[in-house]
């Protein structure tokens, strides 16, 4: 009985259950429907490099290998120790001891389980394993989104930053106009000081966004696991070629919503809870031990390792701790408060979750609306633009108003790039807030 007992805790050590993150519950399809190899590049040097991510792998280690230490609890202990032993003896007839030893025990403990309690405490370490899981997962689907955020906000500033400068170069050629008009008499100073103020407002705005995308260049940097100081030799694509390949669901289905990471952490910890409530409870039973010893010596008659030198004994048992019940008492209500704590823990991430998720649906739907709309005004002013060349060419307006209906353009296509950027990033946070199956 002892030896099959003995062998089926050694398979469930070795039969551990792997959590590992596969690449498959990443989803990194996701991020190819983009058509963009710059940014599968990132994604896979992020999860290659990231600290962040191997932080969470370490955790993660950690927790793998306690579960396997409180498994090894569960097994018998076997151990044996060498001692020296001098002692002083009484001489009696026929009988020899000798004032020098050498003693060789060999003794096994093993902790008889028949409550289950430290299988109990083993399957609340593992359910603690499995919340480490979860917890790396949603921590590789935070940073992949991230990586795609930041990636698709650098593209939206290269874009920017092209149409501010055509817009500083409008204005330096108003400015010019004005000098011109100036020196006729045409114009006062004040025209004169209002395009150079315009100047300069263009420059500052160019210089803004410049600033922010090196920020965002370095973040990239650091989220990919390289240094900011290479972000020169860092590529990127183009915004009017970034575009998601597939359909975006209008709905999602609530099997999705409560799969992902942080809802199954906060239900393995719930377990984890239940789990302690249960062995607080077993832990005012008393405990049952079987203790055996076999060990050889040299103070009695004959050679070392034979059965006349050697002392056998078996020791079983149980043990019922005296004076404590009030720790036991306190220690249950401290595990049931614990458990309630984390239902409604349970709870309030159920509940965020299915807000989390209509929430990026509602935002998906409402800017996919506003780009529309948006697209619409360039459309028009597209138009306008076009009536504005055709006037100019034919010398009915002048080139201060032909730069102004071209400044105004530019605007307008200003406005379509942050608004199709702002559509595609909320796909990034609908992929985080479904767990990546989307």
């Amino acid at each position: 009985m002892f030896k099959k007992l003995l062998l089926i805790f050694t398979l469930l050590f070795f039969a551990q259950t792997s959590f590992a993150v596969e690449l498959q519950e990443l989803n990194i399809d996701f991020f190819n429907r983009f058509n963009d190899e710059n940014l599968n590049c990132y994604i896979q040097e992020t999860l290659k490099n990231n600290h962040e991510l191997k932080k969470a792998e370490h955790v993660v280690e950690q927790y793998r290998q306690q579960t396997k230490y409180s498994l090894g609890r569960e097994l018998p202990s076997f151990s044996v120790s060498a001692n020296y032993l001098g002692i002083k003896v009484p001489q009696l007839d026929n009988f020899q001891l000798k004032d020098n030893a050498f003693i060789l025990p060999f003794i096994a403990r093993y902790e008889a389980d028949f409550l289950l309690k430290n299988r109990d405490k083993t399957r609340a370490v593992k359910k603690s394993y499995e919340a480490a899981k979860y917890n790396e997962k949603a921590i590789y689907l935070a940073l992949l989104s991230d990586v795609a955020t930041v990636y698709t906000n650098i593209l939206q500033y290269d874009d920017l930053i092209q149409k501010q400068s055509e817009i500083l170069n409008i204005q330096e050629e108003i400015l010019n106009h004005n000098k011109k008009m100036f020196a006729r008499g045409v114009i006062s100073t004040t025209e004169i000081n209002n395009a150079q103020k315009n100047i300069e407002n263009a420059k500052n705005s160019l210089e803004k966004l410049k600033r922010e995308r090196e920020i965002l260049v370095m973040q990239l940097a650091v989220l990919t696991g390289n240094s900011p100081s290479n972000i020169n030799c860092m590529k990127f694509g183009s915004l009017s070629n970034f575009e998601y390949s597939a359909k975006i669901p209008t709905e999602i289905s609530s099997d999705v919503i409560f799969s992902r990471p942080d809802v199954k952490m906060a239900e393995a910890n719930l377990e984890k809870a239940k789990i302690d409530v249960r062995v607080a409870k077993k832990e005012f039973f008393p405990t049952f031990n079987i203790v055996g010893v076999w060990a050889f010596n040299t103070i009695a008659p004959g050679s070392f390792f034979s059965w006349e030198s050697s002392l056998a004994a078996i020791l079983a048992g149980a043990t019922q701790d005296l004076f404590k019940g009030g720790m036991k008492v306190a220690n249950l209500r401290i595990q049931k408060a614990k458990y309630e704590e984390l239902f409604e823990e349970y709870n309030r991430t159920n509940l965020e979750a299915v807000k989390e998720v209509n929430t990026s649906l509602c935002i998906i739907k409402h800017d996919k609306q506003i780009e529309e709309n948006t697209i619409s005004e360039l459309n028009y002013e597209t138009g306008n633009f076009k009536n504005t060349q055709n006037k100019f060419n034919q010398g009915v307006i002048s080139e201060p108003e032909y730069l102004i209906g071209k400044n105004k353009f530019i605007n307008s296509e200003i406005n379509y790039t942050q608004s199709k950027t702002q559509r595609i990033v909320n796909y990034f946070t609908l992929y985080k807030a479904v767990g990546g199956a989307v």
